[in-house]
């Protein structure tokens, strides 16, 4: 089996500058090949390419349709039978491939696999987009071994296992080509945030399985497409999970599920006018109003015959962290 290292880039030339040296350094030609999905760029990042990397292959896409339309549009051109999506702002570790590509050789039934992801700028903490493998709760807030909201955990080894997850981050994401054109790809609806756990999602409700590997080790920048304190990241968050639970969760109880969920998303709201972070507060406010603009496309979307009711680690995990103050997530519980 071969992998296609796929690196979305939209105006990242310094990205491309700061990072690229570790993917061409610890990526074996053996068995990979780099390409470079350009997202219409308008900065150097095709001629700095070109002039210092010519081995590695460039797709340009037409215009900068996001992480979703970037990748679906690019994909197709890739033939290997493993993608590793990985953002611009990711620097690898020696090895990186090896026990991903192992792990894929030797149990078939695997679709989607996500390595650990540690925080470039403080190396011996995990990074919020991922860490140790990603969970939802019943309301479907994300979650993460290794980063609980605020509570971020120092690597000490403690998540250096294999084990099944619920989503795996877009930020290093391996699939095999059969799955990701079996499943149609990302949503372009989303344009960016949480595309991949509803592809995680529609993963799981056709009984494929998704793992996490903590022998493989990637470090990542976080943010820089949009910050975490970035108002518009807010908002594509609240949204696109909105859409997930239309689109994924069984029909049986939904509307009382995305009641609470708003309710819920109304608190986390006040939250942060409490905060002083009104645009915040209003972000939310735009993520539903733009939720209900996209619940009928969303509605005709669902797979009713696939829905599990088992998708959820933990029924709240606000309640968890907040009230019982569960700041680390144990999966014995």
């Amino acid at each position: 089996m071969n992998i296609a290292i796929v690196i979305l880039n939209w105006n990242g030339k310094q990205l491309l500058e700061k990072f690229l040296p570790s993917i061409v350094k610890y990526s074996d030609p053996a068995y990979s090949t780099i390409y470079v999905a350009d997202n219409a760029s308008t900065d150097e990042s095709i001629t700095f390419i070109k002039k210092h990397y010519p081995t590695i292959s460039i797709i340009q896409n037409s215009s900068n349709g996001g992480y979703a339309k970037g990748y679906n549009d690019a994909l197709p051109f890739v033939k290997e039978e493993i993608y590793a999506l990985v953002n611009s702002d990711i620097e690898v570790s020696e090895n990186w491939l090896v026990p991903i590509l192992e792990m894929y050789l030797s149990r078939k039934e695997i679709a989607i696999i996500q390595p650990k992801i540690l925080d470039f700028k403080q190396k011996e903490l995990f990074e919020y987009a991922g860490a140790g493998g990603g969970f939802i709760d019943k309301y479907g807030y994300p979650f993460c071994r290794g980063r609980v909201f605020s509570s971020i955990e120092k690597d000490q080894g403690q998540y250096n296992d294999i084990l099944p997850i619920f989503w795996a981050s877009g930020a290093c994401f391996f699939i095999t080509n059969e799955v990701f054109h079996q499943l149609g790809g990302f949503d372009e609806d989303y344009f960016a945030h949480q595309e991949e756990i509803d592809l995680c999602w529609r993963a799981q409700n056709l009984g494929l399985s998704i793992y996490y590997n903590g022998q493989s080790t990637v470090y990542h920048v976080g943010g820089a497409t949009l910050n975490e304190l970035n108002p518009q990241k807010t908002y594509l968050n609240f949204r696109n999970s909105l859409c997930n639970l239309v689109k994924n969760t069984p029909k049986k109880g939904m509307l009382l599920l995305i009641f609470t969920r708003l309710v819920l998303d109304g608190i986390a709201g006040v939250k942060f006018m409490m905060e002083l972070k009104p645009r915040h507060t209003f972000a939310i406010i735009r993520a539903h109003f733009g939720f209900y603009t996209m619940l009928s496309s969303m509605l005709k979307k669902r797979h009713a015959t696939n829905q599990k009711t088992n998708y959820y680690l933990t029924k709240s995990i606000v309640w968890d962290y907040f009230v019982k103050g569960k700041k680390r997530l144990d999966m014995r519980d």
